[in-house]
């Protein structure tokens, strides 16, 4: 069995508030994402949310980022908010063909790399089995009938009602090796349940949504959780949301460092 590996970063990079805290002062903005990567791994794109940037752009993040980079994807809001996972085809097709060029060079595990798309439901979304399941299918006959260099992703769901936890829907994310989200936010529904060959966590913030910091003894938790889940040989996935006052930087460093130390 491979030895798992765990990436630690952020939800998004370009934060105004972030220079002066991690940014230096000077550093221009078309500078930021090339110093963000030489602290972080791997990063949690969230600008795909609103709007579906151009392949060249995926393909400009690719060439500043190098070929070991991880990136996460978050899924457009149009088929998740909008269409509700109903009759995606179409926006999937446009979706995964510009996401294609993340892939213009060979990723860190060749052309299927280690890239996430993240698909985060409404919390009015209640549970529907046979709408997921038919979702599901076409994350995986979409790109595929593209012919897409990587065309083989990971997928998250983050479900934010909490009909969605159950084991009939555990069940159908395990036929497709797709991972429910773990987040930690006391409105949105709990859940530790694997159900893929990977972990994805994000961190919103435990007591105040996008604004609270997390402490090194509540960090050192799940640190040992992590280094279990990659004893079991499930990659780990972490993002920190808590952008405000730079959280979310700090948080990420300190996880990095106490998963070293527990290595």
């Amino acid at each position: 069995m491979p030895k798992a590996s765990a990436f630690i970063g952020t939800s998004g990079f370009f934060y105004k508030h972030w220079q002066g805290v991690f940014y230096p002062e000077t550093l221009p903005q078309k500078d930021w994402f090339g110093y963000y990567v030489r602290h972080f791994d791997t990063v949690e794109l969230n600008v795909s949310f609103y709007r579906l940037p151009k392949k060249t752009t995926f393909e400009n993040w690719r060439a500043k980022a190098g070929k070991k980079f991880v990136f996460a994807v978050k899924g457009s809001h149009y088929i998740t908010h909008i269409k509700r996972l109903k009759d995606c085809q179409e926006p999937l097709a446009r979706f995964f063909e510009a996401a294609s060029g993340l892939h213009s060079r060979s990723g860190p595990r060749g052309l299927s790399g280690s890239e996430v798309v993240l698909w985060q439901l409404p919390p009015r979304f209640k549970a529907n089995i046979s709408r997921l399941g038919e979702f599901l299918r076409l994350l995986v006959t979409v790109p595929t009938s593209l012919k897409l260099r990587g065309a083989r992703w990971r997928h998250a769901v983050e479900f934010r009602n909490k009909s969605w936890l159950s084991t009939e829907i555990y069940n159908l994310l395990r036929q497709y090796n797709a991972a429910i989200v773990f987040q930690d936010f006391a409105d949105w529904p709990i859940t530790e349940e694997a159900t893929a060959d990977f972990v994805y966590l994000r961190f919103h913030g435990r007591t105040r949504l996008y604004s609270s910091c997390y402490t090194e003894r509540e960090l050192g938790t799940w640190a040992e959780k992590i280094k279990s889940w990659q004893k079991q040989g499930l990659d780990v996935y972490v993002y920190f949301n808590n952008d405000a006052l730079g959280y979310a930087v700090e948080n990420a460093k300190t996880l990095k460092k106490l998963c070293l130390e527990k290595s």
